[in-house]
């Protein structure tokens, strides 16, 4: 069997100078949450416009919204990001009028919608995650060994750090994680390099 390239997604970034410790381990997925003051992760678009600039050409960068409006999805294109992550509600003119591709997210309360979404051009992949998104709680991973898997990314995310995402991807075999609060600071606000490194070394060594 061919060993699996697992992509990786760090979520949340705050600040420009949290972009080099992304680059320095070489990711795949950068994401910034926006329009959501609810998060202490809520970020501006003149800040998330400094931070894409920072980032790797190679790292593709994800606006994580929750039920945005068709406005909002068009300031994140104008920003430059190359996916939008919704949460909640995905309004039918996103689908119709918006041109970035679109990651669905998932919680463990609306998994009986996956389906609807399988045959949407628009839809790039999907993003599994607790019932509470950024709380960095896991959930039940047996709720996804049924879904049927239709060639779009399939992220797995919730409570993953360098503990416990080897047995994520062993036992839910996705096509890569997404993590946020698994890799900050637990008595501060942000990222902490060493975390990022030890989450990507673990990812890594199971490949």
């Amino acid at each position: 069997m061919a060993e699996k390239n697992y992509k990786i997604k760090i979520c949340g970034l705050t600040d420009v100078s949290e972009a080099e410790y992304l680059n320095r381990n070489k990711v795949d997925f950068a994401g910034i949450v926006m329009f959501y003051e609810k998060s202490r992760r809520n970020t501006s678009v003149e800040t998330a416009s400094k931070i894409i600039k920072a980032l790797s050409d190679d790292i593709k960068t994800v606006a994580v919204m929750v039920s945005p409006t068709l406005e909002q999805v068009k300031l994140a294109e104008q920003a430059g990001f190359d996916y939008v992550q919704i949460h909640g509600v995905l309004a039918e003119d996103i689908i119709r009028e918006g041109h970035i591709p679109i990651l669905k997210a998932f919680n463990i309360s609306d998994m009986d919608k996956y389906e609807a979404y399988g045959k949407c051009s628009r839809i790039a992949g999907y993003v599994f995650d607790a019932s509470e998104p950024g709380s960095g709680k896991t959930f039940d991973w047996d709720l996804l060994k049924e879904i049927p898997r239709d060639g779009k990314l399939f992220m797995l995310a919730g409570g993953l750090d360098d503990s416990n995402v080897a047995s994520a991807l062993k036992y839910v075999n996705p096509d890569g994680v997404d993590v946020s609060s698994g890799v900050e600071y637990k008595d501060r606000q942000g990222k902490d390099p060493n975390k990022i490194e030890s989450f990507v070394a673990r990812v890594r060594s199971i490949q």
